[in-house]
């Protein structure tokens, strides 16, 4: 057995939980599928904007990743994909803005109210659904950015919350809530129960009250009034109708999508979105960040 094949058999045997590597493959040797959909209706971020028909740099390190990990990736800007049969994919990723179901910014094919609707359909169904950074920057509720709303878009519902806004770029701390959830073991800095990383942290709020949070802010320290607020949720997971979801607001920088603690927390991500370890999500969101709904000044 090659050294690659023993190791993700020895994590699907004891459990990504007590396994350093985030990714694990299917019981059944199955190659899993992913659709990684990178379309900008609003702001085009510089890790998925395209040089021509090159792949962009998020894009590339996750068509790199799936070749590692024997997981396949399908990456597409034209939204008229949702109006196509989905059921080879696994799990559709997200990183993407604005309202998709318009031309917008990056002119490329939007997706139809009926894509939308399909997109809900195939998550609620059992299928994997994860997204990154700005997949919380996507279909906005109606309403003031700086309130809470309770009547949420679908897809806002959906992932379990939505972008605010924005401060500078900075090194911040992740704490860790759920230490267990595949691909977190030995995320921790030294012995204790953090990270730090530099990104550019978005501020969150409509947050669903089932959400398993796994990472939150810190926002103590932190530069911008942004982050005038108590801590909140910045990674998590929760169940869809029989889908998996799975959020992290980390991606926005190039090297952040080639730093091994994030590829390790997104592998886990998509090895529990895919279905190929189990792992409870029963919300946590009142213990990990009680102050979660509070809004940051105006």
């Amino acid at each position: 057995m090659k050294r690659r094949e023993m190791l993700l058999s020895t994590a699907a045997a004891i459990g990504l939980s007590q396994f350093p590597l985030g990714w694990a493959g299917a019981a059944n040797q199955q190659k899993r599928k992913v659709l990684f959909f990178t379309k900008s209706a609003g702001f085009e971020h510089s890790s998925i904007r395209r040089n021509g028909d090159n792949l962009s740099h998020a894009e590339q390190t996750l068509t790199d990743m799936g070749k590692d990990h024997n997981f396949e990736v399908n990456c597409t800007k034209d939204g008229r994909v949702f109006d196509s049969d989905l059921a080879g994919y696994d799990a559709i990723f997200f990183y993407t803005t604005g309202d998709l179901t318009t031309e917008g910014s990056d002119k490329n094919p939007p997706m139809s109210a009926d894509g939308k609707k399909r997109l809900f359909d195939t998550i609620a169904a059992g299928k994997g659904f994860l997204a990154s950074h700005c997949g919380a920057d996507t279909f906005h509720s109606a309403g003031p950015a700086r309130e809470r709303q309770t009547d949420v878009d679908p897809y806002i519902a959906m992932l379990g919350g939505e972008f605010i806004s924005h401060g500078p770029q900075q090194k911040s701390r992740q704490v860790i809530a759920s230490p267990k959830f595949p691909g977190l073991a030995g995320a921790a800095d030294g012995s204790g129960t953090a990270f730090k990383l530099n990104d550019e942290w978005y501020s969150l709020k409509n947050f669903a009250p089932d959400l398993h949070v796994i990472l939150v802010q810190d926002t103590q320290g932190m530069n911008g009034k942004d982050y005038e607020r108590p801590p909140y949720p910045a990674t998590w997971a929760r169940r869809h109708g029989k889908g998996r979801v799975f959020y992290t607001s980390m991606g926005h920088r190039e090297d952040v999508w080639t730093n091994p603690k994030f590829q390790q927390i997104l592998l886990g991500g998509l090895a529990w979105a895919c279905g190929n370890v189990d792992f409870d999500v029963p919300s946590n969101i009142k213990e990990a960040a009680p102050g979660a709904d509070v809004m940051p000044p105006k």
